[in-house]
């Protein structure tokens, strides 16, 4: 073990673990047995497992290190620790979706993602939690239970990817993987304090994509993040929604955004007014862009209520229509919230349902033709900072709509990249989220300019992880 003085080798980053495994300072069942002791000492709170068998992942440690040892590494990853979601599919294994309803799918077969994980030689650590079918933006399940913040268990820890945040933010290991389908890997970033990018559509792909869903990193690094690309964002034909992308250069080296055009918008035209201390942080951000020499224009709110209101409508409708399907003893499992928010569904008249589904397309026509003259696009990941860990949404009346999700939504939608990265921290310690957009397929750009921003923002907008247990 590590002295007390010395980082713990949980808390590595993927460079320092792959230079340390290939120079024989540090095996992958060393620092395997860090991690499982972090998760041993801190699940009791933070609840981010579903599944973890502690005695499998000694198991695949010990295989990687013997492939070190015969210098036979799988890749330059290979022992890495990685998280990845519950509903990303490993083979064997139950996929509940964050609900309590008996007897959960059995995956068949891996994810791509799964497969590309494990091609690499990275250890999967478990799956992480939760909330019923991802429509929350919190950790509260029926299933799991509440699902808390790494930086401060009294927090939410964001949602949908509950789980693979709070395990970003404890330490466990330098890789998670979560899904996002409005903001649910970014929501879980701006309150934990992580980098975390919902990648361009497709480009990581999906063994049940669908309209706006993506999986991508949640890590303490852009650095991490994009190590973590390398390894997943690789073509899949069991992907029927996946485009042919070019290659792209998957450079650790922070890219300055001089000369760039970057547009600032701080109103999103629909949700939750933006709160004084995000606002500010968000300004900051902009200035540190502009003393870069990026051309920062501001940029006018180009979704209305109306497109927002209309999709949160159509997903009622989608998860009515399981709930529908569900027994009355079943129909019991499911979280309340959520079977109260759904219920709307039952009431829409199939012209209601279609008009809903219409926004989708609505709110990416308006995203592309509003963001088109840009290179980045810079606001506030979400108008809110962390709220309490048991409150199932920031807004707690499953009637109103996601008015929390109104900056992040139209990037699932439009299918470009966005990813959040630590811009503040509040007197209160609550972490604040800078997003930034661009356009489809530029996402090693993006990141780059992330892994920038991340050393020109200041010690007081950056978590210290070496102050966490």
């Amino acid at each position: 073990m590590t002295s007390p003085s010395a980082p713990r080798y949980a808390d590595l980053d993927a460079a320092a673990l792959s230079a340390a495994y290939a120079d024989g300072s540090l095996t992958p069942s060393a620092v395997l047995e860090d991690v499982i002791a972090r998760v041993e000492a801190r699940e009791p709170v933070l609840n981010a497992f579903y599944l973890f068998d502690a005695e499998q992942v000694r198991a695949d440690a010990a295989a990687s290190t013997a492939r070190w040892a015969a210098g036979t590494p799988l890749s330059p990853f290979d022992g890495v620790p990685v998280t990845v979601k519950e509903n990303v599919a490993r083979a064997g294994l139950p996929k509940p979706s964050g609900t309590a309803i008996p007897n959960p799918p059995i995956a068949e077969h891996n994810a791509p993602i799964t497969d590309r994980l494990l091609e690499a030689g990275t250890v999967i650590i478990g799956s992480t939690t939760m909330p019923d079918w991802g429509m929350l933006s919190s950790g509260v399940s029926s299933l799991h239970g509440v699902t808390r913040g790494g930086l401060n268990p009294a927090h939410t820890s964001g949602g949908s990817s509950a789980g693979a945040g709070a395990a970003a933010s404890a330490g466990y290991g330098p890789f998670h993987i979560g899904t996002d389908i409005g903001g649910s890997i970014r929501l879980p970033g701006t309150w934990q304090g992580l980098t975390a990018l919902k990648p361009s559509e497709g480009l990581i792909p999906l063994d049940g994509p669908y309209m706006g869903r993506a999986a991508g990193p949640l890590t303490r690094t852009a650095a991490d993040s994009i190590r973590l690309m390398s390894i997943v964002a690789r073509p899949d034909a069991r992907d029927y929604l996946t485009r042919a992308y070019p290659a792209m250069d998957w450079s650790t080296t922070p890219l300055a955004p001089a000369g760039m055009r970057v547009a600032v918008q701080l109103d999103a035209g629909s949700g939750i007014d933006v709160e004084p201390e995000t606002r500010a942080a968000i300004e900051r951000a902009a200035q540190l862009f502009a003393e870069a020499g990026a051309e920062v224009t501001p940029l006018a709110p180009f979704i209305g209520p109306e497109v927002l209101d209309g999709i949160v409508d159509f997903w009622r409708s989608r998860s009515y229509a399981d709930y529908e399907l569900l027994s009355e003893e079943e129909r019991a499992l499911v979280l309340p919230f959520i079977a109260e928010w759904c219920a709307a569904g039952a009431d829409f008249s199939a012209a209601q349902t279609v008009r809903g589904r219409g926004m989708m397309d609505q709110m990416a026509r308006l995203t592309r033709e509003a963001t088109e003259p840009f290179d980045l696009v810079l606001s506030p990941v979400t108008p809110v900072a962390a709220f309490p860990a048991e409150d199932p949404m920031p807004l707690t009346d499953p009637r109103v709509t996601m008015g929390h999700i109104s900056f992040t939504v139209p990037y699932n939608m439009s299918g470009q990249p966005a990813v959040s990265v630590g811009a503040g921290i509040q007197a209160d310690g609550r972490t604040i989220g800078l997003q930034i957009a661009s356009h489809i397929g530029t996402d090693d750009m993006l990141l780059r300019v992330a892994a920038w921003f991340e050393t020109v923002r200041g010690a007081d907008a950056t978590v210290d992880w070496s102050l966490l247990p």
